[in-house]
């Protein structure tokens, strides 16, 4: 019974190689899915021009995209260097450190984008919860829930003290009341909105939720790995 029960079982090695293959599956498809308005923003960005390139929602993802394979050789020097060290977690701590990065960043920039007249137009500031929510629309409600998803994600994997639905959802509120307070002072010309803040600690809790399984057992675990002093006899 034991025998076939790890048979049964699919080892480490080929769960990672099922997860990989199916990241580069859906990478694939975001390409081919953005490949038209991507390759329009390609010549600008390659240039180095501002206008047109980290200006614009195509722009941004291009980079995003292009930036994504030194941010994997990023995270495998990280974790190389601590298995080296031999820290536990290695590739664990390593992954969520330039997740959290490389999956907020991107979200940050667009959402401080300033609007068509920033510095002229006057604050807008909505406090009236739920009234934004039928402006913002389908699309608006998708692109507010992954602002603070990859913080959500992979924080409680790196930071044993976030490991909680509630503290995540405190993160994902304060990051935003952060940022819709920086958009109203510096006048980007763009509506600070309470429903803003609801959507993305709501978009950061979910994203929580789906790598419970890992900061879980990262949060039962013994709070520290350390080899403990041995007690040798007096005399």
């Amino acid at each position: 019974m034991n025998h076939d029960a790890s048979l049964s079982a699919p080892p480490g090695r080929t769960r990672r190689i099922v997860l990989l293959g199916l990241a580069v599956l859906g990478l694939a498809s975001a390409l081919f899915a953005l490949r038209g308005p991507l390759m329009m923003s390609a010549p600008r960005c390659m240039a180095g021009r501002w206008h047109g390139c980290f200006d614009t929602f195509n722009g941004v993802v291009l980079m995003t995209l292009v930036t994504l394979p030194p941010a994997v050789l990023v995270a495998w020097a990280l974790a190389y260097r601590r298995r080296a060290a031999g820290v536990p977690s290695a590739w664990q701590m390593s992954l969520a450190e330039v997740g959290m990065v490389h999956g907020t960043v991107p979200f940050l920039w667009l959402t401080l984008m300033p609007g068509s007249a920033p510095g002229i137009a006057p604050a807008r500031v909505s406090l009236v919860p739920l009234r934004d929510l039928v402006a913002m629309g389908p699309l608006g409600i998708v692109g507010n829930l992954l602002v603070f998803a990859s913080l959500g994600f992979f924080a409680p994997m790196r930071f044993a003290a976030l490991a909680s639905l509630p503290r995540i959802l405190a993160l994902g509120a304060g990051c935003s009341v952060l940022v819709e307070t920086a958009q109203s002072v510096l006048r980007l010309d763009r509506v600070s909105s309470v429903d803003d803040v609801l959507v993305n600690a709501t978009g950061a809790v979910l994203a929580g939720l789906a790598s419970r399984r890992w900061w879980r057992v990262r949060a039962e675990a013994p709070p520290s790995d350390r080899p403990r002093p041995v007690l040798t006899p007096a005399g």
